[in-house]
């Protein structure tokens, strides 16, 4: 077996007086793909860096195998020294590597290289920063959050360029289908600590679950262990004096210990505070356009968003769903049509732009608006060290600027801030940027809850998915249309309007001439397509039955540390019914859509 590339040995370090990392542990090989995974502040960033040669540990062996390259891409990517977009990724390559290719990934990204860094937006950065850091094909690729502020297509293209690349990777990422597409392993810092499972991220959230729930067993026999030392030291039989002590000394041992464990990082507790019921229309539309100079944004465009619907909003950069959603709201008047809002909305808005909250302002005043030390959520009022704990922030903090804090902090500020205002109508501009995966799962929560409407604009497959119940979309021109379900949904229908499209042109192509016999047109499935089209429910029925009970089997308290091959074997099944079961509902989505065509042609 070939030696790994790096190895991290007992890694610690400390920043202001608070360990951060605590003996971590890791090693890569060769064509390894590592997600990397924690909550905010854990220490994942700081760990790429050490990697990467940014920081030094307090102490620990880092070994890195002689001539092994390495490229690292930050979160916040820095371009102020260079001229160009072109200059900055060659500036990345070493003696040897391809010019060449330089100028092909910033094509690829929609890039050509001229561009000044001063005028780039945040997508555009990011864009050239992933050129930079690809461009010379390392040995290690170092990825920090790569999908911040990148659209749906370069978001594809990077998951496709991942894949086939022979780098191995360590990924930090907030993108549950880039992680699960790409990783192989997975290493959990937690509380200091690192805890490597030799499984892709699909495999994580049982496993995670798994060890937090001995882990909630074990501090529950301690704490039963401590209550029968006290007893004993009470009520014992005092005449063994040197027994006693040494009981003593073992209880004083069982109380540190209790004291030092701290357990699982606590969850953000949300609540958007809701106001009076909306009237049952939020928004109608009828024929509404807009248009820049000779571009059209937005034509034509009809629909009407009732209370309770939950829209998503997707395309590139640049299409114009900030524009439409402008117009929806009634920020922005379009060149034609109508825009009729409902009654008694109460709107609160979710900014994409971290940017807007001045850097120099306190955490506290950030939260209560200046208004001193409470914060007005609906018609109570709270202090604020209360509020900053619901949203895992320390009390000594409040008093921190908001340029201390990480990009997931400043995130959780964003939240905190929006969901004390009262509201009927949510709109989320890109709501999941930096934010840790557990964050992710309760605000999926929380906007599962929520009983008024919501206006999502993302660029996250998977949250898209688990949110919306339609998707708005661009179909080119500036035309846009509406499709129900999620993303998935989304993308199946255009995989079946593309085979259609394609059936088309390949039927144009082989027309017979009007003397040759005529072909029968097909009005309806073939008797195999509908056989499947009529199995599939059940199918996926059962799928649905086996995964819910591989969940459950895989949740029960004790099965990894009893059996570990047995819970590595339900996971991999898991993995496997979860993509059937996702086929066998791609295949029915795309039968229906094909039955309802022909159907219509009749």
């Amino acid at each position: 077996m070939a030696p790994p590339l790096l190895t991290l040995q007992d890694i610690h370090l400390t920043f202001g007086g608070t360990p951060l990392l605590e003996g971590v542990e890791l090693s890569l090989s060769k064509h390894d793909r590592l997600a990397l995974v924690g909550r905010n502040g854990s220490g994942k960033s700081v760990l790429l860096q050490i990697v990467s040669g940014l920081i030094e540990p307090d102490r620990g062996d880092i070994f890195v195998q002689p001539g092994t390259t390495i490229r690292y891409l930050p979160q916040e990517p820095d371009l102020s020294e260079f001229s160009s977009t072109l200059d900055y990724v060659r500036d990345g390559l070493a003696p040897g590597d391809d010019e060449h290719r330089a100028s092909y990934l910033l094509e690829q990204l929609g890039l050509d290289g001229s561009e000044d860094p001063a005028t780039l937006s945040g997508g555009e950065i990011r864009r050239a920063a992933l050129a930079r850091t690809i461009a010379p094909e390392p040995d290690i690729l170092l990825l920090d959050e790569p999908t911040n502020h990148l659209d749906l297509p370069a978001i594809e293209w990077l998951e496709t360029t991942l894949t086939a690349s022979r780098s191995a990777i360590i990924l930090i990422s907030h993108d549950r289908r880039l992680l699960q597409t790409i990783s192989k392993k997975t290493l959990w810092i937690d509380r200091g600590s690192s805890r490597m499972l030799h499984q892709g991220f699909a495999g994580f959230e049982a496993w995670r679950d798994e060890m937090l729930s001995q882990e909630e067993e074990e501090r529950h026999k301690l704490d039963r262990k401590i209550v029968r030392e006290e007893h004993w030291i009470r009520y014992g039989v005092t005449a063994r004096r040197k027994r006693n002590q040494r009981r003593l000394q073992a209880l004083h041992g069982l109380r540190q210990k209790r004291r030092t464990d701290t357990g699982p990082v606590g969850q953000v507790k949300m609540q958007a505070e809701e106001a009076t019921q909306s009237g049952k229309l939020v928004v109608e539309v009828k024929s509404i356009s807009k248009a820049y100079g000779d571009r059209d944004i937005v034509r034509d465009f009809s629909t009407r968003i009732q209370r309770g619907d939950r829209v998503g909003i997707v395309g590139p950069n640049g299409a114009g769903k900030s524009t439409l959603l402008d117009m929806l709201v009634g920020k922005l008047v379009p060149d034609e049509g109508i825009v009729k809002p409902g009654h008694n909305i109460e709107m609160v808005k979710l900014e994409q732009d971290r940017g807007s909250l001045d850097p120099d302002t306190t955490l506290r005043d950030a939260l209560t608006f200046g208004a001193g030390d409470t914060v007005a959520i609906g018609e109570r009022r709270r202090h604020v060290v209360a509020h900053m704990k619901d949203f895992l922030f320390a009390p000594e903090q409040a008093g921190s600027p908001l340029h201390t804090l990480s990009g997931g902090e400043r995130g959780r500020v964003m939240l905190a801030r929006a969901f004390s205002k009262s509201s009927n109508l949510m709109v989320l501009d890109e709501p999941t940027n930096d934010l840790d995966l557990e964050t992710l799962d309760l605000l999926q929560e929380l906007l599962g809850d929520y009983a008024g409407t919501i206006l999502l604009v993302s660029h996250d497959r998977d949250f898209l998915d688990r949110v919306v119940t339609s998707v708005i979309s661009p179909n080119g021109d500036g035309t846009w249309l509406e499709t129900a379900g999620g993303y998935g949904d989304l993308e199946a229908q255009g995989a079946q309007l593309a085979l259609e499209k394609q059936a088309k042109s390949s039927s144009r192509k082989q027309k017979p001439e009007a003397s040759s016999p005529k072909e029968k047109r097909q009005t309806k499935l073939s008797f195999r397509e509908q056989h499947l089209l009529d199995g599939l429910p059940a199918r996926i029925e059962d799928l649905q039955e086996e995964v819910r009970g591989l969940e459950a089997k895989l949740s029960e308290a004790g099965f990894f540390d009893s059996d570990p091959e047995a819970f590595a074997k339900a996971s991999d099944k898991l993995t496997n019914c979860m993509s059937e079961l996702s086929e066998a509902e791609e295949n029915w989505i795309e039968l229906e859509l094909k039955r309802e065509t022909l159907a219509d042609t009749r």
